[in-house]
């Protein structure tokens, strides 16, 4: 989430000479704004959010004055959701708060935005005094604040969560659709050449024609990797599944019937897998909402995929 956010800040501040940042950098109870959410306006466009509703207005329109009046040194705002309070009251009654932290950009902050970019592992210190990109990966988000005048907000920078879908027909479609929308980048893997739902597939990010047999091959594993399996079916199922289990990947769900599951787990079985590499499978994959159309069994895989990633950043 961040790393996409600051690809589309980077564009923003390199079309306008200036900007506004906003920082949530800490929250408690039932806050719409959670700690890590980024926005930027420039006055003309924004990207990001720091909780949505009238709150989210008014603070956008207290960085496009400040905009106006130019240069100004970081600060504090807390927002308290309630509609008892009489200071620092958001305007929202869904209890709880949060503290933002603001900051004036022009475009000498571009080095820095654009050094996230890069492959290497940094993390995002936000002080009292300005913003730094530092080496090294930290645990999670850390606010310290001894003294109004003193406070810092340390952010990992975590990896991009990567989704691999496996199958690109009308579900794998569907699938792109839904999750262009999220923050996953999207790769559709297929064996058949000349399929029209993948060459009309525009969401995907990247598109590749691949043997099922070295499937394997085609995924990097790691604890950002998501995997879907939704083949032309249960032959290619087989096929994929016995290449992929025993790998680490965060996720692997694989679409069927319970009948069809149980069947081929049974196989499985007796062919010399282990019941454990079996149960790290989620299938059938999604959550059960009884869908029966394409889009609602894309839209049950993409809540299963936004279920295990924010349970992976608590």
């Amino acid at each position: 989430m961040v790393l996409r956010f600051y690809r589309k800040a980077t564009e923003l501040l390199k079309r306008h000479q200036s900007a506004v940042l906003m920082v949530v950098s800490a929250h408690s109870g039932s806050s719409p704004g959670r700690q890590g959410f980024h926005m930027l306006t420039t006055g003309k466009e924004m990207t990001g959010t720091i909780g949505g509703g009238i709150m989210e207005h008014k603070l956008v329109e207290l960085s496009n004055s400040l905009l106006v009046k130019g240069p100004f040194d970081p600060f504090l705002k807390v927002q308290k959701h309630r509609s008892e309070e009489g200071h620092n009251r958001s305007g929202m009654i869904c209890s709880g708060e949060q503290t933002v932290a603001f900051y004036y950009l022009d475009r000498q902050d571009l080095s820095w935005m654009q050094l996230l970019q890069s492959d290497l592992d940094y993390h995002i210190h936000y002080s009292v005094k300005r913003i730094d990109v530092l080496p090294g990966i930290i645990p999670g988000p850390d606010f310290v604040m001894e003294l109004e005048s003193a406070w810092s907000f340390k952010m990992p920078v975590q990896l991009q969560n990567e989704v691999y879908v496996i199958g690109a027909g009308h579900v794998g479609l569907a699938v792109s659709q839904v999750l262009s929308l999220l923050d996953f980048n999207i790769h559709l893997l297929d064996d058949r050449p000349g399929l029209n739902t993948m060459e009309e597939n525009t969401f995907a990010h990247a598109k590749r024609l691949v043997d099922y047999a070295t499937i394997d091959e085609h995924i990097p594993e790691g604890d950002n990797i998501f995997v879907v399996i939704i083949s032309f079916g249960y032959r290619t199922d087989k096929q994929i599944i016995k290449r992929l289990l025993g790998k680490k990947y965060f996720y692997l769900g694989m679409m069927g019937s319970i009948r069809k599951i149980e069947t081929l787990w049974r196989e499985l079985l007796e062919e010399g897998f282990k019941q454990e590499e079996l149960d790290r499978v989620v299938a059938p994959i999604g959550l059960d909402i009884k869908s029966e159309t394409t889009h609602e069994i894309a839209i049950s895989i993409a809540a299963q995929l936004i279920e295990w990633k924010n349970k992976k950043s608590i």
